[in-house]
């Protein structure tokens, strides 16, 4: 087969296999928001008979031969030209997805289909008994995988490199150790100061009909097009991008808590505008994709806190939210903007401060490593998770649902994925320090409601790239730096020294 040929039969492969794939996404937007009670056991069959067709064609012998036809066909000059990059993630796909068994890959997604529906049920009745054999199932199917998938480290290291390409236990336990330090420190300095926000301002009557329209309002100005969306309510927010033209994002809302629904829409309008900004042009291969979980949440956590909970965002949004929520009319701006960067320790991750959210990371870091080398048992888990929160954080879970069950992702075997949500928020960080760098008074322009040259920027320095970087090579290209915890401490230290005087 001649090399154009080869390279012209694997797009026309994985773009077929990326459409079936996105089937799957509004499968999983369905089951979340819409999908009657009585559906799940169907669903699980749907998602179990979709995996199965979906790696088949991953794993088709086929990729192989045309990978090894198509060599040369590009620009050897050019590594991240767009059939250099394509060819290198197929093959790195294709290498992955023939070292998994079928039989294994149908499994994992029955287990986690029944695993998150067994969440959803186990989790209001804080019945951790209930929940735990499906965890049990689904890590033991995660530990067949690493060692299907082999790793140099550990098993954990396998999984790992799913969402984050080239990062292993050896490399991030340093790195948050490193931060978990300073941000102590920081939560010490916070802890001693006389000044102390007022939280009744955000737990008052905000009724959801005008949460739904101010965070409607808000998600589009900063630039989520909702021609190609949706925002609907759901028990756990997220992104999902069904194809081009179609992202979707989910919040959830509290009629006596603004925060939880304004920032948790921000949130996924972030990562929905990075699902967005990619070229359409090359759906179904790599250069269309986002590069990793790392990068996909430094968009979301750029968007939430260094956006979001800005003097500059809310000079120009609490004139609106006073229209919008009565109980905001004798309330000044400067005391919400402190109310909304209130730094407290909490029980619930996605709702922790900016200071405190990666101390819940590093959190369930440790405890995914026990439990994947064999340290921890399930059983154990809810002892060991209360106490890590008592030793990161100062506080204890009152019973399951807000502990050890409170997060969606082990429900759905995504074991390894937690700590990107830390290298997120170091990467949002450095970008967001570039981007202001680059764009000048990057407050006043929030003030003026313009969000669009931020949008821009990163556009043209991390939506348009696609998977054609790895994301620590895509960050130094975008900052002239190597990704570090440098720039993610210094905002913090600068914001938080203002709004507590230490």
């Amino acid at each position: 087969m001649p090399p154009k040929e080869a390279y012209d039969w694997l797009k026309a492969h994985h773009v077929e296999t990326s459409v079936l794939e996105s089937m799957g996404a509004l499968l999983h937007w369905d089951q979340s928001t819409m999908m009657p009670g009585a559906g799940h056991g169907h669903r699980s069959e749907q998602f179990a008979a979709l995996a199965k067709l979906t790696h088949e064609r991953r794993s088709d012998p086929r990729i192989g031969d045309a990978l090894a036809a198509c060599g040369g066909y590009w620009d050897e000059r050019d590594p991240i030209g767009v059939e250099a990059a394509n060819v290198r993630e197929w093959m790195r796909a294709f290498e992955r997805a023939t070292k998994i068994p079928s039989d294994l890959a149908v499994a994992l997604a029955r287990a986690a289909s029944d695993g998150e529906t067994a969440w959803k049920r186990a989790r209001p009745d804080n019945d951790w008994k209930a929940f735990q054999p499906y965890l049990d199932e689904l890590i033991r199917l995660r530990r067949e995988e690493a060692e299907a998938v082999g790793y140099q480290g550990e098993p954990y290291d396998a999984l790992l490199d799913e969402y984050e390409h080239g990062e292993t236990a050896a490399t991030l336990e340093p790195m948050f150790r490193e931060l978990r330090h300073e941000i102590v420190n920081l939560l010490d300095s916070i802890k001693g100061s006389s000044r102390a926000p007022d939280p009744s301002i955000l737990n008052n009557d905000y009724p959801t009909s005008a949460q739904k329209q101010f965070c409607r309002q808000v998600a589009q100005a900063v630039g989520y097009d909702l021609k190609a969306g949706r925002l609907d309510a759901t028990a756990h927010p997220f992104s999902t991008r069904i194809g081009p033209g179609d992202v979707r994002i989910t919040t959830r809302y509290n009629e006596h808590n603004l925060s939880e629904a304004l920032f948790g829409t921000i949130h996924e309008a972030g990562h929905a505008m990075y699902s967005q900004g990619l070229p359409a042009e090359h759906f179904g291969t790599p250069s269309g994709v986002s590069v990793s979980l790392g990068i996909h949440e430094s968009q979301s956590r750029l968007w939430e806190n260094l956006v979001g909970h800005s003097a500059g965002f809310w000079r120009h949004f609490f004139p609106q939210a006073r229209d919008f929520f009565p109980c905001l009319k004798d309330v000044s701006e400067s005391a919400f903007l402190f109310a909304v960067n209130e730094v407290q320790p909490t029980l619930i991750r996605v709702e922790a401060d900016e200071v405190t959210y990666n101390l819940h990371v590093m959190l369930r870091f440790e405890l995914e490593l026990a439990l994947l080398r064999g340290d921890l048992s399930t059983t154990d888990l809810p002892a060991a998770w209360d106490e890590k929160m008592r030793d990161f954080l100062g506080i204890t879970p009152p019973d399951f649902a807000q502990g050890v069950m409170q997060d969606v992702h082990w429900s759905a075997g995504l074991i390894g994925y937690f700590p990107t949500y830390s290298l997120g928020n170091l990467y949002a960080a450095q970008l967001f320090e570039a981007a202001s760098k680059a764009l000048g008074d990057i407050e006043s322009q929030f003030e003026r409601g313009n969000f669009s040259p931020l949008l821009s920027w990163l556009r043209e320095n991390v939506h348009i790239w696609g998977s054609r970087m790895a994301p620590r090579e895509l960050v130094r290209k975008a900052t002239g730096y190597e990704p570090d915890s440098g720039a993610l401490i210094r905002g913090l230290k600068s914001k938080y020294a203002q709004l507590y005087g230490i």
